[in-house]
């Protein structure tokens, strides 16, 4: 069912990863998929390859409509000529933006297992500007649209990261801010019925982390964070995270979710939807990927173990180290 049928989405970063999942997810749904990247055509980065003609090609193989627009979300101006293109190509309608667009990924790589102090301070940047910054930017064009529909909804693409420490410092920090900056929004958008929330996905097995994974795995690491790389235990897919956002934007009352931070698997279930393999992965707070991760013994019979959320409260005493008040 093209529940979304009628409706024009924007989805930066679209040509590969978490955002190239999403876009399709929309179009599975029926919506009018605006797709954002550097690369129109065939392109390879990282050694990973992907381009918007590519994702426009795969939106299409699911009935969707995709229009594809060359931005690179580090320029303002090119950002602000994508916003007027929308505006004029669909009368002012823009029903969804996912702020999605990062350029860190690799970055993070290069810095995994250094100290902040012996990387380099443009780390930040490569983590926060075409990220945080440009999520921002993205959010102030669309809101502008938006807010004079008295209707909409933005989502942030997010991390556990926010709340507990993965990767780097500057990661982390930039994660934290995405949830706030899309909370704070969330403020200032209620009164005009623009809804806004964070996307926390779970471990999602995109080009790059994959390959970052099995690089890893080859050098034995052992980290506890990284632990469950070496089976890729309970990962997702990207068409996951673009399937929960295509089911939450058609909920009549999404504005009752405003502010909040929204975890994919959770979504999955409340929704009774599975990923592109057939299977529903468990939340990261669930006692079914909890108690495996602890014990990897335990992940052959996670299916015996109850999918049951363990409290934040409990989370912050010990997983998750956020910081204490």
């Amino acid at each position: 069912m093209k529940h979304l049928e009628g409706k024009v989405a924007l989805v930066t970063g679209a040509t590969r990863g978490i955002g190239r999942g999403i876009a399709i997810g929309l179009g599975e749904a029926g919506a009018t998929v605006y797709i954002t990247g550097r690369s129109l055509n065939n392109s390879s980065s990282d050694g990973v390859s992907g381009s918007l003609s590519e994702t426009k090609s795969a939106i299409e193989e699911v009935g969707g409509v995709c229009i594809p627009v060359q931005v690179d979300h580090s320029d303002d101006e090119q950002v602000r000529l994508l916003f007027d293109r929308i505006q004029d190509e669909q009368d002012g309608q823009l029903d969804l933006l996912v702020n999605n667009a990062y350029s860190g990924v690799q970055a993070v790589k290069d810095a995994h297992g250094q100290p902040f102090w012996d990387s380099e301070p443009s780390l930040w940047d490569a983590s926060n500007n075409v990220g945080l910054r440009s999520h921002y930017v993205a959010s102030v064009f669309a809101a502008r649209m938006m807010t004079k529909r008295n209707s909409g909804l933005i989502c942030t693409i997010s991390s556990w990261g926010g709340m507990s420490y993965i990767f780097d410092i500057a990661y982390g920090v930039g994660k934290a801010a995405c949830d706030r900056l899309a909370a704070n929004m969330a403020v200032e958008l209620k009164p005009h019925n623009v809804t806004s929330v964070s996307i926390w996905p779970g471990i999602v097995g995109t080009e790059l982390f994959s390959r970052f994974a099995s690089e890893m795995n080859q050098t034995n690491a052992t980290e506890k964070n990284f632990s469950f790389l070496s089976d890729r235990y309970n990962w997702e897919t990207p068409l996951l995270t673009g399937r929960v956002i295509a089911a939450l934007a058609g909920e009549p009352n999404v504005i009752h979710h405003t502010g909040r931070v929204q975890i994919v698997a959770e979504l999955a279930k409340k929704y009774n939807l599975v990923d592109e393999n057939g299977d529903r992965p468990a939340s990261l707070r669930s006692l079914r990927f909890v108690l495996p991760a602890a014990l990897p013994v335990l992940r052959k019979y996670s299916w015996l173990i109850p999918d049951i959320k363990v409290p934040w409260s409990l989370l912050l005493l010990n997983a998750l180290s956020s910081p204490k008040i």
